[in-house]
């Protein structure tokens, strides 16, 4: 059920056994398969994370999709399982010691704050990748996702022996310059003007021959889509057929910051199982330690939601088909009746 208003009052009065945080390919996974452990299961999800952005997943077996049409055919077969859905942004979670008390912003405009309960939290909200910051944000839009790239795992092959702009965050970004030449070698390293560069890394991108341009991007050019060049503020130009974004990412994780997780680097450290130091938390896919992957995420939704069932289900009384144990009852009972005799024979 996608979750209106008049759903509040009686959605906020029952105890879920799982609230997801999170509605993209790890949030999704470990909702499909809770639904299908039958777990009442809250998905609350803010729309347009990272996934969304991806025009087409090249490394997601069995065949090329695009983000959004794999955050879509998830929410629906969750819906179909028996999932709720809330297009909402978790702000804080509080734990009670018996229950999460979940607290959610509806709507940006004349907001509601509705507080869900749950036996279980997954945290699945991802991270976003930061983008060059221009005048015209719809032209960075144009491009990213599609030729201009922000994954070097995902999209290292996209850019095989292609001219290549590698757009750097920072002096210590540089270095993704040197893997990317695996799979390129024409890359030209832009810094945007906005840090200084060593003599090292001056001197190393000279050994390798790659150009670094220090100066701000006036726009990105092309056509449907494909980048062909980018203008500087100066009025001059280069041509390009591909490009990488490296200047970081941000974790969508601020609810989670009073519940005292163990973190490595700004990665929540989890199991096996996608559990972190709090038992009754998992974190998935960009939030966690490890690699950061569309099948990555979608393997933890299946080990958090698997590890979940399996303590309420060994917790719970089991399941007994009554009719067939009173039947045995009944026919127990008449066997042990003893026997009512005739008496003994009269003599004569």
């Amino acid at each position: 059920m996608i979750l209106k208003r008049e759903h509040f009052d009686a959605k906020q009065a029952q105890l879920y056994d799982v609230i997801v945080a999170g509605g993209g390919a790890g949030g999704l996974s470990a909702a499909v398969y809770l639904a299908r452990y039958n777990l009442k299961v809250l998905v609350v999800e803010k729309g347009r994370g990272r996934s969304f952005w991806m025009q087409d997943l090249w490394n997601y077996v069995p065949r090329v999709v695009s983000g959004k049409e794999l955050i879509e055919g998830g929410k629906e077969m969750a819906l179909h399982y028996g999932a709720d859905w809330l297009n909402g942004f978790v702000e804080a979670v509080t734990d009670t010691g018996e229950e999460f008390q979940v607290r959610v912003k509806y709507r940006f405009k004349n907001s509601d704050y509705p507080v869900f309960r749950a036996k279980y939290l997954i945290a699945a909200t991802g991270l976003i990748d930061v983008l060059p910051q221009l005048e015209n944000m719809q032209n960075v839009y144009e491009y990213a996702g599609y030729n201009l790239h922000v994954c070097l795992i995902c999209d290292g092959y996209e850019m095989t022996n292609r001219r290549a702009a590698l757009i750097a965050g920072s002096e210590k970004a540089i270095n993704t310059a040197f893997v990317l030449n695996w799979f390129t070698p024409y890359i030209t390293v832009l810094t945007l003007g906005v840090y200084p560069v060593g003599d090292e890394m001056r001197a190393k991108l000279a050994d390798h021959g790659y150009p670094l341009i220090e100066k701000p991007i006036a726009r990105f050019s092309g056509k449907d889509h494909v980048m062909d060049g980018i203008e500087f503020t100066d009025g001059t130009a280069i041509g390009v057929d591909t490009g990488l974004i490296s200047m970081g990412s941000i974790r969508h994780d601020d609810y989670l910051k009073n519940l005292d997780l163990l973190t490595d680097g700004g990665d929540i450290v989890t199991e096996y199982d996608c559990r972190t130091s709090h038992p009754r938390i998992f974190a998935l896919g960009d939030l966690k330690k490890g690699l950061n992957q569309v099948s990555i995420a979608v393997a933890d939704g299946t080990l958090a939601a698997t590890a979940i069932w399996k303590e309420i289900r060994r917790a719970s009384a089991p399941r007994k088909w009554t009719a067939p144990l009173q039947e045995a009852a009944a026919r127990a009972e008449e066997s042990a009746r003893p026997e009512i005799g005739l008496g003994a024979p009269r003599g004569g």
